[in-house]
């Protein structure tokens, strides 16, 4: 049989109008909507990254630009793409995007000879199979998905992107990361679709961005993406379309709505770990050197935000490439000085092949964070108050755990209590979850902060009292979480005490919030 599902005319890319609808769109499509969409969405926030990372890669192939912020500017303000480039460039390259081509099947090799045969199950990371954990989903490896040629083909992009070493049935020793396998991925999100992907589309080439070679192209431009054998990209475009593994997918069932059970895939091109994205955060060690943020369960993303946001002569970090762009697109007045853009954060926690989840974050970003260094300062300092605030929260809640675990360690100074009380006294300050109560009630109070404080003076003096108010809150809800008995009440009351020493000696200048107990 002949299969044929070329990208570039049939629908597969999740697209959201701004009326909230979520339809299926052609590559072509949804850049000829791009003003009239809110933004693409995929089945999982690694499938959202993919697709965003795709659509950058196109848009770059088509103009082997933007030059410079001229270039920029004059397709900024088009406020849509001029889709005869397009065009041109897809009937240039259309049968290099068909996901079944006899010869150059799209992201795929055309004999897989050395892979190894996969179901779909295996190479789905929210699908239980294997190492992957029960996510979302409670299939098994008996029962293989049958996928339709437009989830196949997001499949098949999420595996390029963001496979992982390990991972979904290979051994590590023959397998690598893909470039978006580890780490958290920083995007640029505004209200459009147009808009979103332009404030990501930086300058090209531009070696501050990554180096590129004559040689740049992006894989489907490529004689063979393979070669010649490599393990740093050639430029930006190889970077961005980067052949992590040799894939072939096998279709079956009727040619005009086939099906995809299984594919054969082995190792592709290895991409070596001290390749810095742009795309990415990196926190600078002097021993272990660039070292890229991850998402943290128990950390939420926000309490970084001062480090993310700094990015003039930063000297201990390596901020993400779109806040360079965004500093420098206001500096130069391409765009409006005093907008509030969104960013994504996208990305998953894993340990080693394991993925134990995803996550997909977005909070405000006022561009007068990145053009004034003093505002860092201040809102690096609000930050440190939050800190000082939780490791107070603690220091009580912790009081409150002890004297319910050893009534009669009340009094007693900490070298006479025993380890094994303490160890005690912490895991059940841990079950009461008071800083997970703390951190995620400040959440929004935070973002309501960021974007008030260049404005407003008094805003810091609102965040330490929220500050206060909820770390007696979380204390609260510990008390609530210990009981009500004797034992449980004369625990609450030295908790009670402590807080309030911890926080007047933080805030001095505040009212007390609560007279300390007799």
């Amino acid at each position: 049989m002949t299969y044929s599902f070329n990208l570039i005319d049939r629908p597969w890319i999740l697209g959201t109008r701004l009326d909230g609808r979520m339809e299926e769109f052609s590559l072509r499509e949804t850049l000829a909507q791009a003003h009239e969409l809110r933004g693409v969405q995929g089945d999982s926030p690694l499938e959202t990254a993919s697709l965003y990372r795709l659509l950058l890669a196109v848009i770059h192939s088509v103009l082997r630009g933007p030059k410079n912020k001229n270039a920029w500017a004059e397709l900024w303000n088009a406020k849509q793409f001029d889709m005869s480039k397009f065009d041109a460039y897809f009937k240039k390259w259309h049968t290099r995007f068909d996901l079944f081509d006899k010869e150059r099947p799209f992201y795929q090799v055309k004999l897989n000879k050395d892979g190894r045969e996969k179901t779909s199950n295996d190479v789905m990371p929210d699908v239980a199979s294997g190492t992957n954990a029960t996510l979302f989903s409670h299939t098994t490896d008996e029962n293989k998905i049958a996928l339709s040629p437009s989830k196949a083909a997001r499949t098949l992009l999420v595996m390029q992107t963001t496979s992982i070493a390990g991972g979904w049935g290979m051994a590590p020793k023959e397998s690598s990361d893909a470039p978006w396998g580890r780490g958290v991925i920083f995007l640029t999100e505004d209200y459009t679709l147009f808009r979103t992907v332009m404030l990501n589309l930086f300058k090209y080439p531009d070696s501050d961005v990554m180096a590129s070679s004559k040689e740049d192209v992006p894989a489907w431009e490529s004689e063979n993406p393979f070669k010649p054998q490599r393990e740093e990209p050639l430029g930006y475009l190889d970077f961005l379309t980067w052949q992590n593994r040799h894939a072939s997918l096998i279709p079956e069932g009727d040619e005009k709505s086939p099906a995809v059970r299984e594919m054969i895939i082995s190792q592709g091109l290895k991409l070596k770990a001290d390749v810095l994205d742009p795309m990415k955060h990196y926190r600078i060690d002097e021993k272990k050197g660039y070292l890229f943020h991850r998402f943290s369960e128990e950390r939420s993303l926000w309490r970084d935000s001062a480090a993310l946001f700094k990015v003039h002569n930063p000297t201990t970090t390596r901020p993400p490439q779109a806040f360079y762009w965004l500093a420098n697109l206001a500096d130069e007045e391409a765009i409006q000085k005093h907008q509030t853009y969104r960013f994504m954060a996208l990305g998953m926690a894993n340990d080693q092949a394991k993925i134990e989840f995803y996550r997909h974050e977005t909070f405000p970003l006022p561009l007068k964070y990145l053009q004034d260094d003093e505002l860092i300062e201040q809102l690096s300092d609000a930050l440190a108050y939050a800190e000082n605030a939780a490791r107070a929260l603690w220091v009580a809640g912790n009081r409150l755990a002890l004297l319910i675990v050893a009534p009669t360690a009340d009094g007693k100074p900490p070298q006479d209590i025993s380890k094994l009380t303490k160890q005690d006294a912490n895991k059940l300050y841990q079950h009461y979850g008071a800083e997970r109560f703390f951190w995620s009630n400040l959440e929004v109070p935070f973002y309501e902060f960021l974007q008030t404080m260049p404005e407003d003076e008094s805003a810091l003096t609102r965040w330490k009292e929220t500050l206060q108010e909820t770390a007696w809150e979380a204390l609260k809800n510990a008390e609530r979480m210990a009981g009500e008995n004797t034992k449980a009440l004369k625990a609450a009351t030295r908790a009670e005490g402590v807080l309030y020493g911890e926080l007047k000696k933080l805030f001095p200048e505040s009212q007390p919030q609560k007279e300390v107990p007799a």
